[in-house]
């Protein structure tokens, strides 16, 4: 996947945001913009590599993240 600009700094408030809350719904338009810059596919691997489940509601005013129990890395987190 390639670097893409603001999402670093994305991935941060959506952890930050997943340790105290079971989901994160983005809704801001910037942060919207470089979530729908990303194929389907590297959304998915991207919420699969921090340990989360991703999901987009139909008409794409927001993109939902959840703590996924299945990934290993929310499991070893848990330990």
């Amino acid at each position: 996947m390639e670097k893409i600009n603001g999402l670093a700094g994305l991935t941060n408030k959506i952890a930050a945001q997943l340790a105290i809350k079971p989901e994160i719904f983005i809704i801001h338009p910037t942060e919207l913009r470089i979530l729908r810059s990303m194929s389907d596919q590297d959304l998915r691997t991207f919420a699969a590599e921090n340990g989360w489940r991703v999901v987009r509601r139909l008409g794409g005013r927001q993109i939902e993240f959840y703590n996924d129990a299945s990934t290993p890395k929310c499991r070893d987190s848990d330990a």
